[in-house]
């Protein structure tokens, strides 16, 4: 069967309930597979792959493939045993609370997670909505609150901002470099 053939019987999905399982594709038949069907039945997925090594080639191929990321979410495990003395890596936590952030207002993606990470519980959606700083343009703060209010749920005090969970004040600015956040933001409480 030819490629264009294949990609044109993807199976119809009737019901959000309805399960796929495409575990034998070989190479790369597996995210060109997603990626068609991202195209043509824009719904949510959930995509549960075996590790994350798995999970992270899959995430790179389908951006290739799609050629837009924003419809890849991926929900990476902790890479941390229960009994470690060490905290997961700042990246990996920001990930996972960007994640779980968009989920309750995702329309459209696929959602990609390593199967030792769904037997792992979570916290309730809502305590997540609630526990968010959100910052609009214009709001008034006061710094000295604010910086407070990030020390005691766990950011740290730095010199420069290099990672998530850290913030820095030099005068009337604020650097924060959120969890869940792509890039650090530099908040000017002048005026």
């Amino acid at each position: 069967m030819s490629t264009a053939n294949l990609l044109a019987s993807l199976p119809q999905l009737s019901a959000a309930r309805d399960l796929l399982s495409w575990g034998n594709l070989q190479g790369a038949a597996l995210p060109l597979m997603l990626s068609e069907l991202l195209r043509q039945q824009q719904a949510l997925y959930l995509l549960i792959v075996p590790d994350t090594p798995t999970a992270l080639r899959i995430e790179q191929e389908l951006s290739v493939f799609l050629g837009d990321s924003s419809l890849i979410h991926s929900f990476p495990d902790w890479e941390t045993l229960p009994y470690d003395i060490f905290s997961p890596h700042q990246d990996i936590i920001s990930q996972r609370l960007r994640t779980l952030y968009q989920l309750p207002h995702l329309t459209q993606g696929l959602v990609i997670v390593p199967v030792s990470t769904l037997m792992l519980r979570l916290c309730e959606h809502n305590h997540l909505q609630t526990q968010s700083l959100v910052l609009n343009k214009g709001q008034r703060l006061d710094l000295t609150t604010l910086k407070r209010q990030l020390t005691q749920v766990g950011y740290r005090a730095v010199d420069q901002v290099m990672e998530h969970g850290e913030f820095s004040v030099r005068g009337s600015l604020l650097d924060l470099y959120p969890m869940g956040s792509n890039l650090p933001y530099r908040i000017d409480f002048f005026d």
